[in-house]
């Protein structure tokens, strides 16, 4: 006699567990945190160590004493939140706002909505906006890149890449005459300008990325809606009139892009489930990150625009909701 045993799900098992994939893509962002310390030296140190204690510190105090459930501060997640967290300040941000924006990032956008799994919006890039629109005067003063330096003090800050665009098109000058102030793009690539702490380094991010695809760690939709859409939009307003809008590659080795693309758009929690629902949202971010760079009044809009397709992740998925095993598909 056959015997079926009936279980709750999930049916399928894998090796894989949160821990193994968070601290996998911990180790895929190896890459962009050397060049980082040796671009930024011990401040980009500090800041990233800061943000990672602190946001281990706080998920660990929430769940202990407010929520007063199991303590999970050592899944990786809380150490994703920070390093991404520190990936996307200046290394020159005092370090009791870093604290700040870890508080923001684990109490205010993941354990108000009870913890890993649950939460709408991406944490660390609600703690970078929360510091932008709190401390915007140190949130925009990026040092500028030199060789691994062990001084805190003293950091020559400058405009990164995309302000300088930003801020010479609003007072008049052309393109053409802004370009040649700004490093050459092998330089762009490597890391070798003024930005967030991990962001500089489009080449170590693809890196990375390319590891976490072998993995499986994410797919290629979201990265390749999200950078196809913003390199296809900024090359049309580049072929419009490329005397006012750099050209489109331009856009994709400055500023967070790789960074949003790779690591802050595809988070499994905050993004869609089905592959034409990940499209749709990776071409919205694209959209709007052009929109807010172009026309906004930020030089960079990949934070805000993650954020504001965080939002529509629930009807992207109402929308694009996968046929139903068994599910009659109607003809006509």
């Amino acid at each position: 006699m056959n015997i079926l045993t009936v279980s709750g799900s999930p049916h399928v098992y894998t090796e894989e567990s949160v821990s193994k994939i968070m601290y996998g893509v911990v180790l895929s962002l190896i890459p962009a945190a050397l060049v980082s310390f040796y671009f930024f030296g011990l401040a980009a140190i500090m800041v990233t160590i800061t943000a990672v204690a602190s946001c281990m510190f706080f998920e660990y105090i929430i769940q202990r004493y407010l929520i007063k459930g199991p303590v999970t501060i050592f899944d990786g997640s809380a150490v994703i939140t920070g390093v991404l967290l520190a990936f996307i300040v200046p290394a020159n941000l005092p370090l009791w706002m870093v604290v700040i924006g870890s508080l923001v990032s684990i109490g205010m956008a993941k354990m108000t909505f009870g913890g890993l799994g649950k939460n709408v919006f991406n944490p660390a890039l609600v703690g970078r906006v929360f510091l932008m629109i709190s401390f915007p005067v140190e949130m925009n003063m990026y040092p500028k890149p030199t060789s691994f330096s062990t001084q805190l003090t003293d950091i020559v800050t400058g405009p990164t890449p995309l302000a300088m665009v930003k801020e010479g098109v609003a007072q008049g000058e052309k393109v053409s005459d802004i370009l040649p102030e700004i490093p050459e793009y092998a330089n762009l690539l490597m890391g070798n300008m003024g930005g967030s702490v991990g962001e500089i380094s489009a080449i170590a991010i693809i890196l990375g990325g390319i590891y976490m695809l072998i993995k499986k760690y994410i797919t290629w939709e979201i990265p390749a809606a999200y950078i196809g859409s913003v390199f296809v939009l900024a090359g049309i307003l580049w072929l419009i009139d490329p005397t006012y809008y750099v050209d489109p590659f331009f856009h994709l080795i400055t500023g967070g892009l790789m960074l949003g693309a790779i690591y802050m758009a595809t988070d499994m929690v905050t993004s869609p489930m089905s592959r034409w629902g990940m499209i749709v949202y990776g071409i919205g971010c694209g959209f709007l990150t052009i929109v807010i760079r172009v026309f906004g009044a930020y030089p960079e809009g990949v934070a805000f625009a993650i954020l504001i397709m965080n939002a529509f992740v629930p009807l992207i998925n109402r929308g694009f909701k996968p046929k139903r095993f068994g599910e009659e598909v109607k003809n006509g």
